[in-house]
């Protein structure tokens, strides 16, 4: 087992931190950007009903907030679906280009796409969906139960057949690196993390419960999704359900 200093992680900290010396010496990395929205033409769209937010105030959210990995076998209301897409990536003003939204994001650069693997919401199919951020609708990738195919890529962890619905987070790592570059990983990382918090607080007001989830296995999820790993690939999830 390596030692830590010795290890692929602490490397990449020590090479990717900013210090006076290296701001004015480093080379700057020469990487291409990546278009800034993803969209898939052609594919079946899912319209999200309007959402109208009630619940918990912020502070009670916060207090409440757990980790809810056991859920009752009831379909979710669209309407709670779509406010929890919308805590994830909302679009809340426009500034230029820039769609601005209600996760921060370095750069304003937005490197992290939202998928979903619905088991069970009145009204819209079992299936795998991309979220169009543009049109804020939902894209069919495939119809079916996938729940326990991801699971399995999961380690076995049984929320992600049990939840009513499992958010699946990318990250296309150019639109970041372009910018700053191996510096933006970090920020990657940063930026999903707030997406996560969002959708679980949100999950807390609707009176759900939600758990994140770190361990899986990311070619296989990857491959499930039909991302090639590279340019594109799995960093996060979380389950969200009616709590027991």
């Amino acid at each position: 087992m390596p030692h830590y200093l010795d290890s692929p992680g602490f490397k990449f900290l020590e090479l990717s931190k900013h210090t006076r010396e290296r701001l004015f010496s480093r080379k700057r990395e020469n990487i291409a950007p990546a278009e800034p929205f993803k969209q898939y033409p052609g594919s079946e769209i899912v319209e999200l009903p309007e959402f109208h937010p009630e619940g918990q105030s912020l502070w009670e959210a916060l207090k409440e907030r757990r980790s809810i990995r056991k859920y009752r076998q009831l379909p979710l209301e669209p309407e709670d679906l779509s406010g929890l897409i919308w805590a994830a990536q909302g679009i809340t003003a426009k500034l230029g280009n820039y769609l601005l939204r209600t996760a921060p994001s370095a750069g304003a650069l937005y490197s992290i796409e939202t998928y979903l693997c619905i088991n069970s919401v009145q009204g819209i199919g079992p299936g795998l969906y991309h979220y169009n951020v543009v049109f804020s609708h939902l894209e069919l990738l495939a119809k079916g139960s996938f729940g326990k195919e991801l699971g399995e890529r999961a380690f076995g962890q049984p929320m992600c057949w049990k939840a009513q619905v499992v958010f699946i987070w990318s990250a296309i790592p150019r639109r970041t690196m372009s910018k700053y570059g191996s510096r933006g990983v970090r920020y990657i990382f940063m930026d999903v993390g707030h997406i996560c918090q969002n959708v679980l607080l949100a999950a807390t007001a609707l009176g759900l419960g939600a758990c994140p989830i770190g361990a899986f296995l990311d070619d296989e999820i990857d491959e499930l999704l039909g991302l090639d790993g590279m340019e594109e690939t799995t960093v996060y999830l979380a389950s969200v359900g009616i709590p027991q």
